[in-house]
């Protein structure tokens, strides 16, 4: 992570100056939550993506800046969002904001967060920037709402959870790969190229997030532990499990979904399972390889240092659960 990130160290230096920037409001709260999330530690992926993707392509010019902060915007605007729908208490190993601030708070801030990038991409005055960073947000929020009537639905299948990652989660790293590809002007082939590497990217990350939600510790994943089956969120790890295991261990599994509470004995329980069944070992891998089809994607662009950074921004996903 470190080595990708130092080609374009300056660059993400110039990006949280224009975070502060564009956070300017006349409303304290605005500025006090705005501030509170994004200086709370996360990896800024999005942004690098879109920085990355910029040099890799050739671009030379300051745009790329701004628009690393509208990405990072509207990801910190579903992040306020998904907590609250979430009933989150901890992001990046930190209070969340609505435990904060509230949830009505959390809401609106997002809210503006949303109105705002919308402001900066028109602002930006490219119609095809304007286009994809649009059609993204429109697809996160369809794939908020498809999570949400899939919970505590054990027939969920894999090609069905995928499909809500696209959504959900890779469809704005695929974004910010293309955003940078029409800043540098490549050909269309090379474009789809990179959007396509930001979309495997993207599902390999949330397939790494969902198995720590299994396997970490609260202080190493930022998040609580377990969140995901209290919430009855049905992913891949226990996706795999429901497939391999007995009809009576897969009822003690709903049990446990359909409960009101999330006792450790019981999410240990799921946990033992998990692991007795491969529902990690395949998870990991299945995020493997969706990492190796994102870097074969690449075989359209020459070897250079940009392109080497994008393969160790690519490997650090997959290495998180080591």
């Amino acid at each position: 992570m470190e080595s990708a990130l130092a080609l374009i160290e300056s660059e993400l230096k110039n990006v949280e100056l224009q975070f502060k920037k564009d956070l300017e409001s006349d409303v304290f709260l605005i500025r006090k939550v705005g501030e509170y999330v994004l200086s709370s530690g996360g990896k800024r992926i999005r942004p690098a993506l879109l920085l990355l993707s910029a040099k890799l392509c050739g671009y030379e010019g300051q745009r790329h800046i701004s628009l690393a902060s509208v990405i990072e915007f509207i990801h910190t605007a579903t992040l306020l969002h998904d907590d609250v729908v979430d009933n989150a208490s901890l992001r990046r190993g930190l209070a969340s904001a609505n435990t904060l601030w509230g949830n009505e708070a959390s809401v609106l801030v997002g809210d503006y967060l949303f109105s705002k990038s919308f402001s900066l991409m028109v602002e930006d005055g490219d119609l095809d920037i304007l286009r994809v960073l649009s059609g993204a947000t429109t697809i996160i929020a369809q794939g908020e709402v498809m999570q949400l009537v899939s919970m505590s639905d054990l027939e969920m299948t894999e090609e069905r959870y995928i499909e809500v990652v696209k959504c959900k989660t890779a469809v704005l790293l695929a974004t910010a790969c293309q955003a940078g590809a029409i800043l540098g002007k490549v050909s269309p082939e090379q474009e789809a190229a990179l959007r396509d590497f930001g979309m495997d990217l993207g599902i390999a990350f949330q397939l790494i997030d969902d198995t720590l939600d299994y396997i970490s510790s609260e202080e190493q994943f930022g998040k609580s532990i377990g969140h995901d089956l209290e919430e009855g969120k049905i992913t891949l790890p226990l996706i795999h499990t429901l497939r391999n295991c007995t009809p009576a261990e897969k009822r003690e599994i709903a049990d446990v979904i359909v409960s009101d509470t999330l006792e450790d004995a019981d999410f240990q329980k799921v946990v033992s399972l998990v692991r007795s069944c491969g529902g990690i070992e395949y998870s990991m891998r299945k995020s493997l390889d969706f990492v190796n089809r994102g870097k074969k994607r690449l075989a359209l662009f020459p070897d250079s240092p940009g392109k080497q950074a994008m393969f160790a921004l690519a490997d650090y996903v997959v290495t998180r659960c080591h």
